[in-house]
């Protein structure tokens, strides 16, 4: 009887689990350092995907308040491209903007085939501290236990959540450019989940990072920005965002462990809440709290211009507060070790905010930042995008349409104006 109780456990692979577990968990026990006694490289956690937080409440000046997604009895599947490959991950969840508690009732990952599809033989549980679910207070955040799932470089994966009871999940990232997929019930082990257009979102809910484990070193560069950065009117599903063209640059000149991740939010500002936190008070969390960060690229600086004459003029803010802002930003990054780029501000006239007074500041901003020698480098966005006939706006076949935000094209202009050899 225990001879043929063995052999069916063994079928059904549980040995071989159990072993693997085991080493992984041995393989990651010191994770972050290295062996000082044979040499030997120890697996390390790098960041492979991130989504910059916001507090789904709130709301531009003027304007009323946001309101959160709820769910109740629903699993949302979320769709992300990793950068980095390895062979475990962990998933780190996120309560940080909530009101009150959020529970996960049950949460897995899988690689991702196409739309809302997994591959089942993929699937795997998250858990954490051994719990099949989680429950995080007010402004927690928590990781998953390792998971093992080898994974590669510009793969997608998905991780589904399932929510019991009613739960406002108020801590998202607003612009995924992303679908992400509503299902009734506990869905989370469903090939694919047939949510019709009006269960269908493009933000990313409770979810702040996937991590990669590998022995290999790598470089993780952190882009730090607003919409331009974030991807706004990028295709969507389709990684278009000038970091994720960046990144298929890096991988394609044959550079697999330089990981570039994204910490831009849409109409975000140095100075100002909303939307999303301030650059100044979010940049030590969302840059120097990336795990493995080694650069960043930071783009920020035209809604602090542009909101002053538009959308929140009582907040008028000035070419040198910018400023002060991003030597503030490039000082904490350097002594942290971190190589620092800072991009010039784009072109942006014929935009709805667009004033010759905020013209003045941009022309002020990016003539310090050409002139910085802090930073280990400037990469002149202001110079590719703008227009030969009109040099104060942007080139009309990198325009999406509005004056101020490129099309895929013009992303993938940006991402070609960044020497690879910076981020080596």
């Amino acid at each position: 009887m225990a001879d043929s109780g063995f052999a069916a456990l063994a079928r059904r692979g549980f040995i071989r689990s159990v072993l693997a577990a085991t080493a992984l968990a041995v393989g990651l026990w010191g994770c972050g350092s290295d062996d000082e006694d044979n040499g030997a490289a120890q697996t390390k956690y790098h960041a492979s995907w991130t989504g910059a937080l916001s507090d789904a409440f709130t709301a531009l000046p003027g304007r009323p308040a946001g309101t959160p997604q709820t769910f109740n009895d629903q699993t949302v599947r979320q769709v992300m491209r990793l950068s980095l490959g390895g062979n475990a991950l962990r998933v780190k969840v996120s309560n940080l903007f909530g009101r009150a508690p959020i529970t996960i009732q049950a949460a897995r990952v899988a690689k991702s085939v196409g739309q809302s599809g997994i591959d089942p033989a993929t699937d795997r549980a998250l858990t954490f501290g051994g719990q099949g679910s989680i429950t995080l207070a007010p402004g927690a955040e928590a990781y998953s236990d390792p998971v093992l799932l080898p994974t590669a470089p510009l793969e997608n994966i998905a991780i589904s959540m399932y929510f019991a009871g009613p739960t406002v999940v108020p801590t998202v990232h607003a612009l995924g450019r992303q679908t992400a997929y509503f299902g009734s019930g506990n869905r989370v082990s469903d090939t694919g989940i047939a949510a019709a257009p009006a269960d269908q979102r493009q933000s990313y809910y409770a979810l702040a990072a996937v991590e990669t484990a590998s022995t290999e070193p790598a470089n993780v560069v952190v882009t730090f920005g607003d919409s331009i950065t974030d991807g706004f009117a990028s295709t969507v599903d389709a990684a278009k965002r000038y970091p994720n063209q960046l990144d298929d640059r890096l991988k394609a000149a044959g550079l697999p462990r330089v990981g570039v991740v994204n910490m831009g939010i849409s109409g975000n500002r140095w100075l100002n809440d909303v939307a999303g936190p301030s650059g100044n008070s979010r940049f030590d969390r969302e840059v120097l709290g990336v795990t493995g960060a080694t650069h960043t690229i930071i783009l920020l600086g035209i809604n602090d211009i542009g909101f002053s004459v538009a959308a929140a003029p009582t907040q008028e803010v000035s070419a040198a507060q910018i400023i002060d802002s991003m030597a503030t930003a490039v000082g904490k990054a350097k002594a942290r070790g971190l190589k620092v780029y800072l991009g010039t501000l784009l072109p942006y006239k014929g935009a709805g905010y667009y004033s010759e007074a905020g013209e003045a500041k941009r022309q002020a901003v990016n003539a310090w930042i050409r002139a910085n020698r802090q930073v280990d480098g400037v990469i002149d966005f202001d110079q590719v995008m703008r227009n030969p006939a009109d040099l104060l706006a942007m080139r009309p076949e990198y325009d999406s349409g509005d004056r101020l935000h490129p099309n895929d094209a013009g992303y993938g202009a940006m991402a070609a104006a960044i020497p690879l050899e910076l981020l080596r």
